[in-house]
């Protein structure tokens, strides 16, 4: 039995982030397989359109936890899923070393951006160093929506104040934000307040109330966001559905997979980049 949740979130927080997606193919009702991943691959569209293929194929529903990376990797370790896609290298890196993890594939990518109010009161609009912009964020005190959950996004946005050598935590409540909350979230968050704020490019492509919001950087290498996939190890949580489990990810690391998330689009562009070699 699937060990219980209640010191990780409140029940409301857990249920929010649980998503469940059956494909529209035939499927086994006692055949499924628990995934935890991110709000960004559920904010974005991804999975409602990429799992569906996967349960079409193979009989097997998944059923995901939507949450920041790194709630989904608590869950994981707890044995409260059976694979973890989530976005932070080093964490899941880290996750396979404490043998919690089997191995780590590389499944797709995109990038991070920098959005914020048109009228651009930091003057960091098409500025190429992130860190720079922030720097220039924080030195004028505008408004800045962080997730400040311990996310991907989170992680990637705390190392580029890294970067700037600012730690905005002394900030926390006057021009910081702390939203707590995921992706689309805390975009709500920014627009309303008319604040900046770091997302992940596929996640802002598709939401729908930018108000005055608009892209003001993008490009910088370190910006780059990649995705791993991980299967659970069963020497730590017996309970695993190893095989199935891995069958997701070898489909999803494999040529239907990796064909799915290419033919994704969000508005014609192109929201995640496949990383396997597709034959």
């Amino acid at each position: 039995m699937r060990q219980t949740l209640k010191h990780l979130m409140t029940l409301p927080t857990l249920l929010a982030g649980i998503m469940m997606i059956t494909g529209s193919g035939w499927a086994d009702e006692d055949r499924y397989i628990t995934v935890a991943s991110t709000t960004s691959t559920e904010n974005s569209g991804l999975l409602a359109e990429v799992l569906p293929k996967f349960t079409a194929e193979t009989g097997i529903e998944v059923r995901v936890i939507a949450l920041g990376t790194g709630q989904a990797i608590r869950v994981a370790r707890n044995g409260d899923a059976d694979v973890l896609l989530v976005h932070h290298t080093p964490s899941e890196e880290q996750f396979v070393a404490d043998g919690f993890g089997v191995k780590r594939y590389p499944v797709m990518h995109n990038d991070f951006v920098i959005v914020g109010p048109s009228s651009d009161p930091a003057g960091i609009n098409e500025m190429a160093n992130a860190a720079l912009a922030l720097a220039r964020i924080a030195e004028t005190k505008a408004a800045f929506a962080s997730r400040g959950d311990d996310s991907g996004t989170h992680k990637k946005e705390l190392s580029m104040w890294q970067a700037a050598e600012i730690n905005p935590a002394g900030a926390s409540g006057t021009w910081y934000r702390e939203t707590g909350s995921g992706m689309g979230a805390t975009l709500n968050a920014a627009s309303g307040m008319n604040a900046y704020a770091l997302s992940d490019r596929a996640t802002w492509v598709r939401f729908g109330n930018k108000g005055d919001l608009v892209l003001h950087v993008e490009g910088d290498r370190r910006l780059f966001n990649p995705y791993g996939v991980i299967l659970v190890n069963a020497e730590k949580h017996p309970h695993v559905k190893s095989d199935d489990g891995q069958k997701f990810i070898d489909w999803l690391v494999g040529e239907p997979g990796q064909n799915a998330i290419a033919a994704y689009r969000i508005q014609g562009q192109p929201a995640f980049f496949p990383d396997m070699i597709v034959e």
